[in-house]
């Protein structure tokens, strides 16, 4: 399986980082708004709406989530500000409003992100008995449906297709990130071959998906790719029983999952790339997820995180600092002294700090004026950026 993936980088290279003049529109692009498709690492606030439509209790809405920079929860799955917060900070903007919540105008941007989203909608995976049991997730609250929320709002904020065409083209439209919830539920029943064989369906959702927002106007769309689900606390308490030769000796990540990543990033950068080709005057930046993560991973003291860096901050007794019967947010839960030292917040969820080095990452694509700029490109034998194939 290796060396079949690195054929298909090898082949696939000059579509990946080749960046051709007419694929893209010049830079110093000044936004007036963002639109938000997404799951928890995007959801400003939806998270608490919908599972209330569901009956299912929400963490988030009790300190200390919030408590870092917003003094309260907000509805937001991190002790503070998320990568969305960020972008909207360093291009000028207020932070995008969840779309279930707020009551005023949208637009200065919307939110339609929820936490526990998916790509694939929820038929695929109620079929397949996943992830299980009496369990009422996924929620309807997948891609698809969170286009049609921007959809029956689109009215409101142009009416003629010129007027649309205008506005949203100074929109800046973030799509995803989109596919961990679709694995996550997944290995609750299937096994990582099994659930790699989804990959190809979730990313053809999320093609169509910015096909579909091109047709209503769109004209710069980040695209994030997935994170390294073998570094995730929630993956690693779930297999703690795995062999030791399952884990990178190095960092103490599920190799196995970890490729699966890479395996979905390969595919998206590959059907990004025919995209752009496709719609050369539309601008479609790939935000690369895993890399900044493994490089928290790999070098913790480079940001400030302490040596175990695969521990929550908030959450409850267990290897990782996980238990899902004290989940951070319930009175017996307990909390780090400094998040800003820590990596992951509650589980699969980053703090504040370990958000705002994703943000600056992003934004060396999205503003390259302020953020951090890498050049993505292989290094070594069949490397995708630092991290093998």
């Amino acid at each position: 399986m290796h060396k079949l993936l690195c054929a298909a980088l090898l082949l696939l290279l000059p579509l990946l980082w080749s960046k051709p003049a007419t694929s893209s529109p010049s830079g110093g692009h000044r936004y007036k708004s963002i639109f938000s498709f997404g799951d928890s690492f995007a959801d400003t606030g939806n998270n608490p709406v919908v599972f209330g439509w569901y009956s299912v209790f929400d963490h988030v809405t009790r300190p200390p989530y919030g408590t870092t920079f917003f003094g309260r929860p907000t509805g937001r799955n991190g002790d503070g500000r998320l990568i969305i917060d960020f972008i909207a900070e360093n291009l000028g903007l207020p932070y995008v409003p969840p779309t279930l919540v707020h009551n005023g105008s949208f637009r200065r941007g919307a939110n339609f992100a929820v936490g526990a989203a998916t790509a694939l909608d929820t038929g695929f995976f109620h079929e397949r008995d996943i992830p299980g049991g009496s369990s009422k997730f996924p929620l309807n609250t997948s891609l698809g449906v969170q286009l049609e929320w921007f959809e029956s709002m689109k009215p409101t904020l142009c009416r003629t297709p010129r007027e649309c065409k205008n506005f949203f083209g100074r929109s800046l439209f973030l799509v995803g990130e989109f596919g961990v919830n679709d694995y996550h539920f997944s290995f609750q029943r299937k096994t990582v071959q099994e659930v790699r064989s989804f990959i190809p369906d979730v990313v053809a959702t999320i093609s169509m998906a910015i096909e579909r927002l091109i047709k209503h106007g769109a004209r710069r769309l980040v695209v994030p790719g997935v994170i390294p689900s073998g570094c995730s606390p929630p993956i690693l308490t779930k297999f703690a029983g795995a062999p030791p030769t399952a884990y990178d000796s190095k960092t103490g990540c599920l190799t196995a999952h970890n490729e699966l990543g890479l395996y979905h990033n390969l595919l998206l950068q590959a059907a990004l790339a025919k995209l752009r080709t496709k719609h050369r005057n539309i601008k479609i930046i790939y935000a690369d997820f895993f890399g900044p993560i493994m490089e928290m991973v790999e070098s913790p003291h480079k940001f400030g995180f302490e040596e175990d860096v695969l521990m929550v901050c908030c959450g409850g007794p267990g290897r990782y600092g996980m238990n899902s019967t004290v989940p951070c947010g319930d009175a017996a839960a307990t909390t780090c002294r400094d998040p800003s030292a820590r990596l992951y917040w509650d589980g699969v969820h980053l703090t504040e700090a370990a958000n705002r080095h994703v943000a600056d990452v992003w934004l060396g694509e999205i503003n390259p004026s302020t953020g951090v700029s890498r050049k993505q490109g292989a290094k070594g034998p069949c490397r995708l950026g630092r991290h093998k194939i």
